[in-house]
């Protein structure tokens, strides 16, 4: 099985007093802390062995709250039974140059990445137990339709819905478009081969000074071997004060990183 990786760093501005004291990652969402959300959707999908990435202030906090990953809930009974590893993020440089930090920790094994703050209302195992299982080579991303795809990375189709570019915040950020060509959001979960490192290797900073993870999901459709499969339920991403609550909300009524029948182990 492959190995994962969580991406937990970032200031998170936006959350003002919030995140004064604490990382984004660890406030609640529901009657969990967010990066719980993570870890869940991993482990339902069979990964054993996760990274943590985060920022040098906060890291001792993860620490604290999550231990070595065999952590029991409430009622005594266990919650996650899981190897965990921490690395610290000491400056920001974009989601890519967190997934290059994995190398010495995942090797030549499958990778599988999840934004801290991408909560999901169904794990998606079985796509990724397919990459896993049978995709031996490339990567694959997932998809969530969205009222306002300028704000995500966002593919384009030809007329065969084959994905033949992928674009970083269109009209926002990538000013060859004047509106989205799809409504269709990458989301924040990923699977990469072991090939990753080296692409990341040959990147450029973007505009804003980052290494984009849209750069190397592009790398690999160019290569011919990226996959993509589309998100079921909702997908939400917790970066506003709004969400945090709203999220907790739609959590308390459908649950969240449901497994449906047709998974199986």
């Amino acid at each position: 099985m492959a190995k994962g990786l969580i991406c937990a760093g970032g200031e998170a501005t936006r959350l003002g007093e919030l995140t004064k004291i604490t990382n984004k990652h660890l406030l609640p969402v529901g009657e969990w802390p967010m990066v719980y959300y993570s870890l869940a959707l991993l482990q339902a999908a069979g990964v054993k062995e996760v990274l943590i990435v985060t920022g040098q202030h906060h890291a001792g906090d993860f620490i604290d709250l999550l231990g070595d990953g065999h952590t029991p809930s409430r009622d005594g009974k266990p919650l996650f039974d899981l190897d965990l590893t921490y690395k610290v993020q000491t400056k920001a440089g974009g989601i890519a140059q967190v997934v290059s930090m994995a190398e010495g920790f995942a090797g030549d094994e499958k990778l599988i990445v999840c934004l801290g703050d991408n909560i999901f209302e169904y794990a998606e195992v079985d796509a990724i137990r397919e990459f896993c299982n049978t995709q031996d080579t490339g990567a694959k991303i997932f998809l969530k339709e969205v009222p306002d795809p300028e704000r995500f990375g966002v593919p384009q189709f030809d007329e065969d819905g084959k994905i033949i570019d992928l674009i970083e915040k269109p009209v926002m950020l990538d000013k060859r478009f004047t509106e989205a060509p799809s409504n269709l959001a990458v989301v924040g979960l990923y699977c990469f081969d072991s090939d990753v490192y080296d692409i990341i290797r040959t990147l450029e900073p973007s505009a804003r000074g980052e290494y984009e993870i849209t750069d190397v999901n592009r790398a690999y459709m160019e290569r011919g071997d990226l996959t993509h499969a589309t998100v079921e339920g909702w997908w939400r991403d917790a970066g506003t004060f709004e969400s945090l609550g709203s999220i907790g909300s739609l959590i308390a009524e459908t649950g969240s990183n449901k497994v449906r029948s047709s998974a199986t182990a």
